[in-house]
């Protein structure tokens, strides 16, 4: 039996590039599962993903977690982003907003 030794949060391009390093053929019925979730949703590459969320937690003012979830999901518009951050019940600035949106988009044109 595995033991956990630590939690982190990841993006779904850090689990992409984990479950890349195992054949398809050896992984079980929840790894394929995931693995075809992550390469259908995953936009980015593992290096744009975590630089973005250092970017929004040191920047933005966002916990990790709620970095990680922005970069899971790369709203694409403002209303996107107040819709996504409203479940979070703290309030986000228009201009932490704008501030996101404009950290997303650059990752995009790179």
């Amino acid at each position: 039996m595995t033991k956990i030794t630590k939690k982190e949060m990841i993006a779904l391009p850090d689990v992409k590039e984990i479950l890349e390093a195992k054949k398809v053929d050896e992984m079980d019925q929840i790894q394929r599962w995931t693995y075809d979730y992550v390469n259908k949703f995953s936009k980015i590459t593992r290096k744009q993903a975590q630089k973005l969320v250092s970017e929004l937690v040191s920047q933005c003012g966002l916990t990790e977690e709620e970095a990680v979830e922005i970069v899971n999901i790369l709203p694409s518009t403002l209303e996107e982003i107040r819709a996504f951050t409203f479940g979070w019940k703290k309030l986000i600035l228009t201009s932490t907003s704008e501030n996101i949106l404009q950290k997303i988009t650059a990752v995009h044109e790179t």
